[in-house]
């Protein structure tokens, strides 16, 4: 529990948020401490999944997709943008920066990494594709102005702050259907939330 309170307080969820969290972790303690019966392991440790699925029922959703963007890890939480935007109507600017983040994701490499970086800045991080591109851009490598000698990695969570932006420009493509289609992003990730090595764990 204490890493999704810490990925929580990384994403600035909402005070709501939190009491809501800190109310599921008072169940799960409560749980743990009841005496087991025989055969039966105890409960007590709140899931990744758990924690996501407290916040859409309690109607917090921006908090829930601040949150899986956060839990998963890096490659994962630009694939899963990808996938979700992936039979959406968008235009050409934007289906440029998914194809870049893709290409991040599938590649790896430094290349793609800085590519995607370059046309966020070029598009001044504005729509979809833009913050897709600088999800990718900021999974790692070095921010600092050409010619530093002091290095600037991205903040841990930069990537998920942009992936949680450019999924709630995605969603108001249809602004009738805003709140509903950041639920169902949201969604579908909750399968994803099981990865091992999450938040911090790859560094690529």
């Amino acid at each position: 529990m204490d890493t999704i309170m810490a990925a929580a307080r990384d994403m600035q969820c909402s005070p709501a948020a939190h009491a809501t969290l800190e109310a599921l972790a008072v169940r799960q303690r409560s749980a743990a401490s009841g005496v087991a019966t025989a055969g039966v392991a105890m409960l007590g440790v709140a899931t990744p999944r758990a924690a996501v699925e407290a916040l859409l029922d309690a109607g917090l959703a921006e908090d829930a997709l601040a949150l899986v963007a956060r839990l998963l890890p890096r490659r994962y939480a630009v694939a899963w943008l990808c996938q979700c935007a992936r039979h959406e109507a968008l235009g050409e600017t934007d289906r440029a920066g998914l194809a870049l983040a893709e290409r991040w994701v599938r590649d790896g490499d430094d290349a793609p990494r800085r590519a995607a970086l370059a046309f966020a800045k070029a598009q001044r991080f504005g729509g979809c594709g833009a913050w897709a591109a600088a999800a990718a851009g900021w999974s790692g490598g070095d921010l600092a102005a050409p010619g530093s000698d002091k290095p600037a990695p991205p903040g841990p969570a930069m990537t998920a702050r942009a992936v949680a932006l450019a999924l709630t420009h995605l969603a108001a493509h249809v602004r009738e259907q805003f709140v509903a289609r950041r639920v169902a992003f949201v969604r579908s990730a909750l399968n994803l939330l099981g990865t091992p090595n999450g938040i911090d764990g790859e560094t690529t």
